[in-house]
């Protein structure tokens, strides 16, 4: 069974939650007016680690026959679980199991950075047919400002974080993760280069801000929650980055800490005391034809 991924990089929590608000029907319409997609077309997204954005693609053009592939088991076996008429498989960007022209159009979202160009370009324009659509979505540096109630830290917390840091930074580097990022102008230039024509650039923004009034108060406490599941999950993961380095006692005051810095977050924003603390994640969107 591979779980290296939501073992060691990024749990599954974490992945589900921010995933599942990036892709909200909120922002439904900015990325279709991007995608410009067929209704019925037959759709592969690799690396769908746990099947937010196939979920959302089936949402947004239920006539799509949505295929979602990773090869990390705990993404694929969550994701089965889940489905709302996708049909998921384990398999590698640079491998598909699929045949030569087989479908109208591929997507990814954060790919790119951690596979190798040629087999990641060069697989999807195999799979699909002649006119067929890659989209590809890659994360842009953002601005992230938690509320001053999130930042504390105490100095229990800050020794153990740097305990376990160069374990985090080696396990990242072992399993590639950004090992083949490319710049704004890297990235259409290498789709290009891999077949590709009439590649188009585009960047959205997606604003996290539980202060607004734009979103309701249940899309609120999600981002707040998303934070605090991304935290929690990095100290579940130090068992597995960092084997014996962080005994199970201080594991579980780390998480009593976190839960309590995002109990009174929530609390403020119950109370209506405005912290206007914001995630905001930019995407670059490419789109090629084969």
């Amino acid at each position: 069974m591979n779980h290296f991924w939501s073992d060691r990089i990024q749990s599954i929590g974490t992945l589900d939650s921010s995933r599942k608000l990036r892709f909200s029907d909120r922002f439904q319409n900015a990325y279709t007016e991007l995608f410009r997609l067929e209704e019925g077309a037959r759709i592969l997204e690799i690396g769908c680690g746990t099947g937010a954005l196939c979920r959302a693609l089936k949402r947004w053009y239920p006539p799509a026959e949505v295929v979602g592939l990773d090869r990390d088991d705990a993404f694929i076996d969550y994701a089965r679980e889940r489905n709302t008429g996708e049909t998921y498989r384990k398999g590698d960007a640079t491998a598909l199991p699929f045949a030569d022209g087989s479908f109208d159009v591929t997507i990814s979202n954060t790919v790119s950075e951690h596979v190798e160009p040629s087999g990641f370009f060069g697989e999807q324009r195999r799979v699909l047919r002649d006119g067929g659509v890659c989209l590809l979505l890659s994360a842009r540096r953002g601005i992230q400002h938690p509320a001053a109630c999130v930042r504390e830290e105490s100095a229990f917390e800050t020794e153990i974080w740097e305990r376990v840091d160069a374990d985090f930074r080696r396990a990242a580097k072992e399993n590639g993760v950004g090992a083949y990022a490319l710049n704004e102008m890297e990235l259409p230039a290498a789709m290009e280069k891999y077949g590709f024509r009439d590649v188009e650039t585009h960047y959205l923004a997606i604003n996290l801000t539980p202060d607004d009034p734009f979103y309701a108060p249940e899309e609120a406490c999600d981002m707040i929650n998303a934070n605090r599941q991304n935290d929690l999950d990095n100290i579940e993961r130090m068992e597995s980055v960092a084997p014996g380095a962080v005994s199970r006692a201080d594991r579980e005051m780390l998480a009593r800490l976190v839960n309590e810095r995002y109990d009174r977050r929530l609390a403020l924003y119950e109370a209506g005391e405005k912290q206007w603390d914001v995630t905001l994640g930019l995407t670059m969107l490419l789109r090629g034809v084969k």
